[in-house]
């Protein structure tokens, strides 16, 4: 899939503030703060400054709206855990994305995971919940760059203590040289051909 267009639609909190659904699912990022969440939709959409990047864990507070090609939505959910800020709005991102992820709109949501850490609970509890709401998802391995080869099956066999999965069936990325973007666009494009195909039955 080749990016032509992306644009910023709007930051919502509340379900009513959502933009109206394309004819698309839509496909949201989450994971823990400073995971490179803004820097791999910047990444895969091709634009350095399109969602804000900082060094500084927890800046995304919103649910951040990205319309890509005209034909579907990437949606940026606050990030989770680490961030410095006050325990009462770190509930109140909690409740913005619970009712993202509730919310009836068709969606696949990406779970970035650093491949250098264990995944905190946090983490788990997001793929638990997920799991719960039905909602289908897909792991993406960041941080590629930061690690060797051998580092990374290391890595991901320390991982694979806490979490299930068939190497197969995650994605790996490096903001850093783009590692893994065409993967994550081609999955995005299987995704939205099948669905295309579906319908037309």
């Amino acid at each position: 899939m080749q990016v032509k267009k992306s644009e910023f639609v709007k930051s919502a909190v509340y379900e009513k503030d959502y933009p109206e659904e394309l004819n698309n699912m839509e496909f949201a990022f989450v994971g823990r703060s400073n995971v490179g969440k803004s820097s791999l939709i910047n990444s895969i959409t091709g634009r350095k400054k399109l969602a804000k990047t900082s060094k500084t864990p927890g800046r995304t507070q919103l649910i951040n709206y990205f319309k890509i090609n005209n034909q579907f939505y990437i949606v940026d959910l606050p990030g989770y855990g680490f961030a410095k800020v006050p325990k009462a709005m770190k509930a109140e991102w909690g409740k913005t994305m619970e009712r993202y992820v509730a919310s009836p709109r068709k969606k696949l949501v990406f779970v970035l995971l650093d491949i250098r850490r264990i995944p905190s609970q946090e983490d788990m509890d997001m793929l638990i919940w997920l799991d719960h709401h039905n909602i289908p998802f897909k792991i993406i391995f960041t941080k590629m760059d930061k690690v060797s080869n051998n580092e990374k099956f290391k890595c991901m066999k320390d991982i694979k203590k806490k979490i299930e999965f068939h190497n197969d069936d995650v994605l790996f990325h490096s903001s850093l040289n783009d590692t893994g973007r065409e993967d994550i666009l081609n999955y995005i494009e299987s995704l939205l051909n099948k669905e295309e195909s579906i319908e037309e039955e």
